[in-house]
């Protein structure tokens, strides 16, 4: 097939957010078969490095620039570009941040590609992206939306959950949200989301589209199962730390769980380990105890050395790379029903393969229990390598996605 991949973030390293991880592990399973080409864009700061890494893993890399526009410097003009920002969303139905980022000259390049044929198959990695693909496109390609997770829900779960920051503005956006995905929903031939949970929220947005479920995987040469247990009483909390449902887990765990988990371990230690920590993220470091790490060269590192990989996420749909990882790595977990969605870590028939907690206490007990239970720790950590083994390898994602694309258009 000759495939056109499109997305808007730059999908190199493949250590980054989940977006971009399950984005460049899917063509690079796609282009070991097929023709990929990569429509991306990329801010001025991305090394060279990296754009010629990427090139080795698709067949052609077409790159446009993405540039922040200049902040105003009046305060008069700032509020005027929000209000307009607002009417032009609300007009468009479309999210601010898919206009932002919209590009003129990618929607042309696509335009002129597709009217020339030169493509069987494109796909949208991430739902930002299917501002790109017109209706009638389905005349001639076939089309597929990779959803990673739903724009509408997400928005609408930090509301009931109390963790947005804008509170009003999100509201105001809803409308916005639920128009936008139901509007792109029937754009497409085919429809892809990462958990049975996703796809019963999309399904009412188009009930005649062809869904299909793909888990996201992990990479396990990037995450090896570690030969020893490190004991001790460290913990770590790992994600991109400028997007809303993590930096919400940090503070949530940090100011919250960690201090009772304090009381019983005075020595207990607090890793949050990712890019771009936010200053209501930096500051969690005043905190005894709590270590923020900013960008590291690898998350491996902590993993392995942490007693406890802790997964206490408020907010969020689909399965989560950062549990997933954990798990490959034999580092046992504590999570959130957000953070285990999608996988079958307990119940009556299922092997424990980590433990669930959603408040304080039950958040406490949990981490107390593997902090003294070394075979408890064992369990999960072989329970969890064996799972993602089984089920959750990019390879098997890949082999899925392939087939979606090869459906006959429709």
């Amino acid at each position: 097939m000759n495939i056109l991949m499109i997305s808007s973030t730059f999908p190199y390293p493949p250590t980054l957010t989940g977006t971009e991880v399950r984005t460049f592990n899917l063509l690079k399973y796609l282009h070991q078969r097929h023709t990929v080409t990569l429509v991306t864009q990329c801010y001025p700061e991305v090394p060279e490095q990296d754009v010629a890494a990427l090139r080795e893993f698709v067949s052609d890399l077409v790159i446009f620039p993405y540039g922040e526009a200049a902040e105003p410097t009046q305060v008069l003009a700032r509020v005027a570009g929000k209000v307009e920002q607002f009417v032009r969303s609300w007009w468009q139905s479309t999210p601010p941040n898919v206009l932002h980022r919209y590009s003129p000259e990618i929607q042309s390049w696509v335009d002129e590609r597709v009217q020339a044929q030169k493509f069987d198959v494109i796909t949208c990695e991430h739902s930002a992206n299917a501002i790109y693909v017109r209706p009638e496109y389905q005349q001639s390609v076939t089309t597929v939306v990779n959803v990673h997770s739903s724009v509408y829900w997400a928005a609408r779960n930090q509301l009931e959950k109390g963790a947005s920051t804008y509170q009003l503005r999100d509201r105001l956006y809803l409308p916005v949200l639920y128009a936008y995905e139901k509007r792109y929903c029937n754009h497409f031939s085919d429809i892809v989301v990462t958990t049975e949970d996703d796809l019963q929220q999309m399904r009412p947005f188009n009930p005649r589209a062809r869904m299909h479920v793909i888990p996201n995987g992990v990479d396990l040469e990037l995450f090896p199962y570690r030969t020893t247990d490190p004991g001790g009483h460290q913990l770590v909390f790992v994600g991109a730390m400028d997007l809303a449902p993590n930096i919400g887990a940090a503070r949530f765990f940090a100011l919250e769980v960690f201090p009772e988990v304090q009381k019983r371990y005075p020595d207990a230690t607090f890793y949050i380990v990712g890019g771009r920590p936010t200053p209501e993220v930096e500051v969690l470091a005043n905190g005894p105890g709590v270590v923020v790490t900013g960008r590291v060269p690898s998350v491996l590192e902590y993993m392995h050395q942490s007693a406890v990989c802790v997964v206490p996420l408020l907010t969020g749909f689909g399965i989560k790379n950062k549990t997933l990882e954990a798990m490959a790595t034999g580092v046992p977990i504590v999570g959130s029903d957000r953070g285990l969605e999608g996988l079958s870590v307990d119940g009556s028939d299922t092997p424990l393969r980590a433990l669930r907690a959603n408040r304080v206490e039950e958040y406490v007990s949990a981490i107390s229990h593997l902090f003294e239970d070394a075979d408890l720790r064992s369990q999960l950590a072989q329970a969890g390598r064996e799972l993602v083994e089984r089920a959750f390898t990019w390879e098997q994602a890949g082999r899925a996605y392939e087939q979606v694309l090869s459906h006959h258009k429709g």
